[in-house]
């Protein structure tokens, strides 16, 4: 397997990856043009082929959605806007009164000058009445995974590996590359 770049800002993603993978990965951090879209995979689409005419080597990128079904899918891709510019409590009370259910998805991205691959995982659930929780980062002190009673924020750590695993697509992505060898 060639070396492969994760663009990312968190050094740490880099190295759960390749220790997931068996594989080194390199770590960059690149700024990459976020395009707006509600289509997960149109963003990362176009975030890996950016950061492949960068570094023009293999390159992997992630992005994540969360998705309310009371809105219609939004926030989708920009939850990471609605997290930096507004409390936890007042996302989590735009819905009340409505459903609560909602989908985290996750994808990544994979571009080689020629082969272009995009790996998804989701994983259901609800929004909490209130955030809670210390563990986790982003949008885990709001989402409570399908079978759970406490937010992604607040699982211990077996079940916190267990549902970010269901979100991250690390098994399609690490098949992809054994196939590619």
């Amino acid at each position: 397997m060639q070396e492969i770049t994760f663009i990312t800002g968190n050094q740490g993603k880099a190295d759960y990856l390749a220790k997931y993978l068996g594989h080194p990965v390199a770590h960059r951090k690149a700024d990459l043009d976020e395009i707006q879209s509600m289509d997960l995979k149109e963003i990362v689409e176009h975030k890996v082929r950016q950061a492949f005419e960068i570094i023009k080597s293999p390159v992997i990128v992630e992005d994540v959605a969360l998705e309310f079904e009371a809105l219609n899918g939004l926030p989708g891709p920009f939850i990471r806007f609605f997290v930096d510019h507004i409390p936890f409590e007042t996302i989590c009370s735009m819905i009340n009164g409505k459903t609560r259910n909602a989908v985290a998805k996750c994808v990544f991205g994979y571009y080689d000058g020629n082969k272009l691959e995009l790996f998804e995982g989701q994983l259901n659930g609800r929004i909490a009445e209130t955030p809670a929780g210390e563990n986790g980062f982003g949008w885990d002190r709001i989402f409570i995974p399908e079978g759970y009673d406490v937010t992604r924020a607040s699982l211990n750590e077996d079940d916190d590996k267990k549902t970010y695993l269901q979100l991250k697509p690390f098994a399609e992505l690490k098949s992809f590359f054994e196939k590619s060898k």
